[in-house]
């Protein structure tokens, strides 16, 4: 199904890359304990929640939810997967399932999620047409004039790093010379799968000078630039994004500042988003985004508290705060503003089982941040950083410009 005209015209967003199916069994136990999962051991569980997953879908369902249009591209198979990936999209709006490739013949991608109380998650995850989605997928011409580009979760997603990034590179490429800014998310892939043993450096090497905007994980970026270091701490144990030291997440952005991108917003869980721009940061300036032209962006470092919030699950979270992010940066907010936007809109979605249930117009969101609501601490001494009360964040000592009210 193809995209029509008037719809095209007010396209903002391409969300791109990998979706599926999520099955998320909803535990009836309120107990913190890894005995849910004993081998042999029969649990009680209540409904599941079936929704779509994957960063095309969590992304751009949750932009799609604060008011931007979006044009959603992944692979689907002609199976009971692939048509309920399509219906469930339908149920958000008819037109997010527009632009996904149906094929035939294929297995489409699903994801059994437990999310045991008192413990992290564990993925069951079939990959399945991820592992086919080519850049041949993305029909450019529907969505021309579009400002930003997304793409998500290339570790999932064989034809993105097989070919040591090749295509997923030549993917970035054409959406920058089409006069699109440009950001990228990635995935944790599994201990031994072929992903977790690709040549990561490599290829970010090769696609990071194509991308504005880098929002991966601080655990998936430790394994893939330091995987010494990520051993050594998973043997520590404790939550790791508490435990890495500040330099090392300092030294990690800066790294990938070399690379070439833009920008670097390492994702740290319930510590928030740490932030470092380079020098150089401009946008393509053919790009209706006037972003290069903001001085404020350029050689910044600034960390970003979350917000408190009762949290029932954390499944897509991650790709729900990039929304936020990404909304920021259309309205042209300055980078204190858009990193908070962004926390918040994560904020939002922990607050349900799936990953965009809770996410409501922006409005409604920066209502909720101008209330008054409290913030998370980082957890963690920040040496030789300020904090700006009215902005609610931190800046660091590469800080190009210090906050005031600290």
């Amino acid at each position: 199904m193809s995209r029509n005209k008037e719809s095209t015209e007010k396209v903002d967003v391409i969300v791109c890359g990998h979706i599926s199916v999520d099955i998320i069994p909803r535990f009836l136990s309120a107990r913190p304990s890894n005995s849910h999962l004993i081998p042999g051991n029969l649990v009680e569980v209540g409904e599941a929640e079936y929704c779509t997953g994957g960063a095309v879908s969590n992304t751009g369902i949750a932009l799609h939810q604060l008011g931007t249009n979006v044009s959603l591209f992944g692979k689907v198979s002609d199976d009971f997967f692939g048509s309920l990936t399509l219906n469930l999209l339908r149920d958000v709006d008819v037109s997010l399932s527009d632009d996904i490739t149906q094929v035939t013949g294929e297995t489409s991608s699903y994801t059994i999620v437990l999310n045991p109380p008192g413990i992290d998650r564990i993925f069951l995850h079939c990959p399945g047409t991820n592992d086919t989605f080519s850049e041949h997928d993305i029909a450019w011409d529907q969505v021309s004039g579009a400002r930003h580009f997304h793409f998500g979760y290339p570790p999932l997603m064989k034809s993105m790093y097989a070919d040591g990034g090749n295509q997923l590179s030549s993917i970035l490429r054409t959406a920058k010379a089409k006069g699109m800014s440009v950001s990228l998310d990635m995935a944790m892939p599994g201990k031994g799968t072929a992903a977790f043993s690709a040549d990561w450096i490599s290829i970010l090497t090769k696609c990071l000078p194509y991308v504005d905007v880098f929002m991966p994980s601080l655990e998936e970026m430790l394994m893939m630039i330091n995987r010494d270091q990520y051993e050594k701490h998973l043997q520590l144990g404790g939550d790791l994004c508490e435990v890495v030291p500040e330099e090392t997440i300092q030294e990690l952005a800066d790294e990938l500042l070399q690379m070439g991108c833009g920008m670097v917003i390492l994702k740290l869980g319930a510590s928030g988003l740490y932030m470092r721009s380079s020098p150089q940061l401009q946008l393509n300036p053919t790009n209706q985004l006037t972003l290069d032209i903001h001085e404020e962006w350029r050689n910044r470092e600034l960390w970003a508290p979350c917000f408190r919030t009762n949290v029932i699950g954390t499944t897509g979270a991650g790709d729900c705060t990039i929304a936020g992010f990404i909304q920021g940066l259309l309205l042209q907010l300055g980078p204190a503003a858009a990193l908070t936007g962004a926390v918040a809109v994560g904020a939002f979605s922990v607050e349900h089982l799936g990953a965009t249930g809770g996410i409501q117009p922006w409005e409604s969101v920066q209502n909720r941040i101008h209330s008054g609501w409290e913030r998370l601490p980082i957890g963690r001494p920040l040496k030789g950083w300020d904090w700006s009360e009215l902005e609610g964040i931190w800046a660091g000592p590469a800080d190009k410009q210090t906050t005031n009210n600290h």
